[in-house]
């Protein structure tokens, strides 16, 4: 009698949408550093300008010389990197403004957000020291208050959130929703600006008064 076999057939996991996102900095080194950046995130699939690809990306991200050099279509969503204090209005697809020492994880959060038409703001210029801003300084478009409508956070935000309240750290955050440490970086940068907060600090305060957590 022959004996019968039992094939596995394993299904690959659905392939997850990549984010173009166009890099387009007057500074090429700085440019090449934020492309690595962005690239060791798994959803984002980042290119220098000049690469061919300006029409077509999901989101770009540009100082005033990439918005002036129209590498950037206008229909594409911008991250803007930069010191001006009017920059919110340098052009309409201007989705974020976020300071110019923003880190990886901030501008892979803020360009997420702006491919899903997420407006970003920026501290307000009363806040700004000399001109420039700081990335504690970061903030939302305007002060939240108890009258404005909740931010739409993601299901694992809230978590996150919620861990935040209670004080715990990243590598806490990581093990308690088993994640990695730079997937908790980035929620909390997420729910940074989604709350308009100037730091972790902060968010709990905005988060308690908005009635997102109870601590």
């Amino acid at each position: 009698m022959a004996s019968s076999a039992v094939q596995t057939i394993t299904r690959p996991e659905p392939a997850t949408h990549r984010l173009t996102v166009l890099v387009a900095l007057a500074d090429a080194q700085r440019a090449e550093q934020l492309a690595d950046a962005l690239a060791a995130s798994d959803d984002l699939a980042p290119a220098l300008a000049g690469s061919g690809v300006g029409q077509v990306a999901d989101v770009a991200v540009a100082d005033e010389a990439g918005l002036e050099s129209r590498v950037v279509s206008s229909a594409t969503p911008i991250v803007l990197l930069s010191r001006r204090a009017d920059s919110e209005r340098a052009a309409d697809n201007v989705l974020a403004v976020l300071p110019v020492s923003a880190d990886g994880l901030l501008i892979a959060a803020a360009a997420r957000l702006a491919a899903s038409g997420y407006r970003v703001g920026k501290a307000p210029p009363s806040e700004v020291a000399h001109g420039d801003f700081h990335h504690d300084e970061l903030a939302g478009e305007e002060t939240p208050d108890d009258n404005q409508p909740r931010p739409a956070l993601s299901p694992r935000e809230a978590e996150v959130l919620a861990l935040l309240a209670e004080g715990a750290p990243n590598k806490i955050i990581a093990r308690r929703l088993n994640i990695s440490v730079h997937t908790a970086k980035f929620h909390v940068a997420a729910i940074l600006i989604k709350l308009g907060a100037a730091n972790r600090t902060d968010a709990i305060a905005i988060a308690m008064r908005q009635g997102l957590v109870l601590v």
